[in-house]
């Protein structure tokens, strides 16, 4: 068959099939891992409800939080279950993510593969980590909305999952420098291109920061913004120097 196809080049049917296979062992490996993540639920809850512990005992915090239904219980369970098994399974969906959109299937793409995974994952982990040390900030914010008199009832769904969203974007937005210099290491994108594009960079991380901050403090924005542009320096440079290589052994080569 290698014969036959020696650049392995699949059609529209290979490629559904690839893709079908890619989806079936990353939500393997998610399900598996949202079921580790069933039994460490009482201890990320009881991580996640922790800012609202602390800012409780400050005398113009008046908030608690509560479950509103009889089913809310099992459905949190659930969906911080589901999170905990993406987080825990990223290194397994991240190779099968770039595993299937490598040009080629051979040793090279696998080692690609693998390296994007213990790049991105780590990365991913810095900007939940990064994210949690911002999240009381962020409630104390936006509490502090609240008008005099009043006080806050918080739906735990409401809450829990508003802090699993704000990790999940902060820890995409640090992988997005490292999906650039993949891309350009197999030739998609140039460092010039990279290079060129900083201004656009740097306007599109103001966006994701004051997106991913759900209050006007600047200092937050800020803490996001700085990871970010200086991730994609780095790639630029990384490929820069990658782009410098590849042209090293194209001359080599035509000089044989």
């Amino acid at each position: 068959m290698a014969k036959r196809n020696p650049e392995r080049r699949m059609n529209l049917g290979g490629h559904l099939r690839e893709l079908r296979n890619r989806l079936y062992w990353s939500a393997l490996f998610i399900t598996l891992a949202a079921v580790g993540g069933w039994f460490l639920f009482d201890p990320v809850f009881a991580l996640l409800q922790q800012p609202f512990i602390d800012l409780s005992k400050t005398s113009d915090f008046t908030a608690t939080i509560n479950f509103g239904s009889v089913v809310s219980p099992f459905d949190l369970r659930m969906q911080v279950s589901l999170f905990l098994g993406i987080i825990l399974a990223s290194p397994f969906w991240f190779y099968n993510l770039w595993a299937y959109i490598s040009p080629a299937l051979d040793k090279r793409t696998k080692r690609i593969a693998l390296t994007f995974s213990f790049v991105s994952t780590p990365l991913f982990l810095s900007g939940c980590l990064l994210a949690w040390t911002l999240i009381p900030n962020f409630v104390k914010g936006l509490l502090s909305f609240t008008p005099e008199g009043s006080s806050n009832v918080i739906n735990a769904n409401d809450y829990i999952l508003f802090a699993l969203r704000v990790l999940l974007v902060f820890g995409i937005a640090l992988v997005l420098p490292a999906v650039l210099l993949l891309l350009n290491y197999v030739g998609v994108l140039s460092a010039e291109s990279i290079i060129r594009g900083w201004r656009l960079a740097v306007f599109l991380s103001a966006v994701v920061a004051a997106l991913a901050t759900p209050v006007s403090d600047p200092m937050s924005m800020l803490l996001l913004i700085i990871p970010l542009i200086a991730l994609y320096i780095l790639a630029a440079l990384i490929a820069r120097f990658l782009d410098r290589k590849k042209v090293k052994i194209q001359d080599q080569v035509t000089d044989e």
